[in-house]
Parts: C-alpha cells; sequence; structure tokens
C-alpha cells in the first residue's frame, strides 16, 4: 500500500491534491479532547469495517479516527454502495464509546452525526445545508434536492460504535454515481480544499458528541433534539416509509420522539413511530402525493 505521502500519491491529480494525515494528526490529537489518533490511508474497502476490526481487536480506542482518500467498498444505510472518485470527498469513520448511554438512545447517533456535518459545511463551505432523516445531508443544486452525504452508525463489539460519514466535495456533474447525487461545488460551495472541511466536521462531532455523551444520550439536555429538528428537511413533509416485512406508510412527518425516531401522521388515522426502513420525501399535489421529491 503506498504510504499517505509518498510522492506517487501526492502528486497524482493536482486539482485535487491529498489529505496530509502527519498535519491532521497534530491539529486534531494534541488538544486533550476526543480524538486520540488520526491515520489517512490511500484507499480501503470500508473505513467502517476496517475502525470495527480494530476495535475488537483492542487496536483502537475511542477517538480514533480513519480517514480513506477512496473506498472501495464503502456502504450506506440497507447495504447500498457509495463510491466516488479518489480524493473527490471525504470518507471517514469515527470510534465512539457511548457505554454508559441506554441502547434505545444510541438511534441519535447518526442524527447527531448529521447536525455535526451540517454545521461544519455551513461555516466552511458557506452553503445551506438540510437533513433527512435519518441519515443524509441534502443540497440543493439547480433547485433541485440533491443528496451529498451519509451517515452510517454500527456497533462495534459490546461497547463501541463506529460512525462512518461520505462526503461528496469536489465532484462534477459528469462523476455523480447517480442522476439524483449531488457535491458540495454543485451546490455552489466556496472552495474545494477539504482539509480544513474535514478539521471544521471533526470538530463539530466532538462539539455535539461529548455533551451528549455526558448527558447519558439525552436528546433534549443535550440540545441535539432541537437542532436536529430545526434542520430536518423531512419534518414537516409529506412522505413515504418503507419498512422491514413490505410494510408501507404514507402521511406526514410530525416529530421526532425521544428515541430519535420519526413520527407519522398515517393517511386514514394514527400516529407512528419509525426506527427503521427507508424514508422518501414526497411532493404534495392537491394534497396527495405525486411523485419523489428526494430518495
Amino acid at each position: 500500500m503506498t504510504s499517505e505521502n509518498s510522492p506517487a500519491n501526492r502528486w497524482t491529480d493536482l486539482e485535487r491534491p491529498p489529505l496530509n494525515g502527519a498535519a491532521l494528526r497534530r491539529a486534531l490529537t494534541n488538544t486533550g479532547g476526543l480524538y486520540t489518533d488520526v491515520e489517512v490511508v490511500p484507499a480501503t474497502g470500508s473505513t467502517n469495517s476496517d475502525l470495527a476490526a480494530d476495535a475488537i481487536a483492542g487496536n483502537a480506542e475511542e477517538g480514533a479516527v480513519l480517514v480513506a482518500e477512496e473506498q472501495t467498498s464503502g456502504r450506506g444505510r440497507l447495504d447500498r454502495t457509495w463510491s466516488a472518485p479518489p480524493r473527490s470527498g471525504l470518507f471517514f469513520s469515527v470510534l465512539l464509546e457511548p457505554s454508559k448511554v441506554p441502547v434505545h438512545r444510541l438511534g441519535w447517533l447518526p442524527l447527531l452525526a448529521g447536525v455535526a456535518v451540517a454545521s461544519a459545511i455551513s461555516r466552511t463551505a458557506g452553503i445551506d445545508t438540510a437533513l433527512k432523516w435519518p441519515n443524509d445531508l441534502l443540497v440543493t443544486v439547480d433547485g433541485e434536492e440533491r443528496k451529498a452525504g451519509g451517515i452510517l452508525a454500527e456497533r462495534a463489539g459490546e461497547n463501541f460504535v463506529v460512525l462512518g460519514i461520505g462526503l461528496n466535495v469536489s465532484l462534477g456533474a459528469h462523476e455523480l454515481p447517480v442522476p439524483t447525487a449531488g457535491s458540495l461545488t454543485l451546490a455552489g460551495a466556496r472552495g474545494q480544499d477539504r482539509d480544513p472541511l474535514l478539521r471544521a466536521v471533526l470538530r463539530s462531532v466532538e462539539q455535539w458528541y461529548v455533551p451528549w455523551r455526558d448527558a447519558l444520550g439525552d436528546p433534549a439536555a443535550s440540545g441535539l433534539q432541537e437542532a436536529y429538528a430545526a434542520g430536518c428537511a423531512t419534518l414537516g413533509r409529506r412522505v413515504r416509509a418503507e419498512l422491514p416485512g413490505e410494510r408501507t406508510l404514507v402521511g406526514e412527518a410530525v416529530a421526532l420522539d425521544g428515541d430519535g425516531r420519526l413520527v407519522i401522521a398515517v393517511d386514514g388515522g394514527g400516529r407512528e413511530a419509525v426506527g427503521a426502513g427507508d424514508v422518501v420525501h414526497l411532493r404534495a399535489a392537491s394534497g396527495s402525493a405525486s411523485g419523489p421529491a428526494s430518495d
């Protein structure tokens, strides 16, 4: 495997320079805060899988960060793939150990990451973003909602959670994996330098995670529930929720409950809290859903 700072790796694409792992490590691990190690690798299958294996083997501790310039087997929710050209985005995982947080509150972790990433992008890239429950980051490209980022939280052993984040930064229209995808560049971001963006995102994750962990995962006490609701594009929208067991719900997303589940006022009456499944935003036309706006 090519070293992260070798000439062959560093200068293969001048338009997309590599991240400097040593500089990131110095900047993020010498503060006495959450981060204990930052490693940048040229390519790997999945940063989540690699970091989870290290945690289970006892070779990593809370605050370890693994960044890949390219993921060859990146994964999203529901086993979807995540692919992008080398150095075109940020693909990384953070190892967390929220051992005192009740299991039923761990569903807030991908929502926490969404708030952290969205606020960091707003400050650093100067563009507005929206959160699609539970784990997508949306940007506006040519007047349409496009998915530019995704989050995947997975348990690793009894005490660890690996939080994976993928974010399209410099992809052009011809490089998008699907027409409904987007990137920060296509949304009008100022600059394409991934280094300050990664630093901002990681610092934002720490700023949200530590109070949430110290509050034992209480979303209200930590301010997370209010912040997520304020930035969530799903709330107040008509949605279709495709649930395990081939069940489907259609209605209005009206709230988040205390466990981070999406509460849907179902067409025909009643409310149901959804904790797993796929949620599609629907356009309303004459009081009814006319088609998907974002998936």
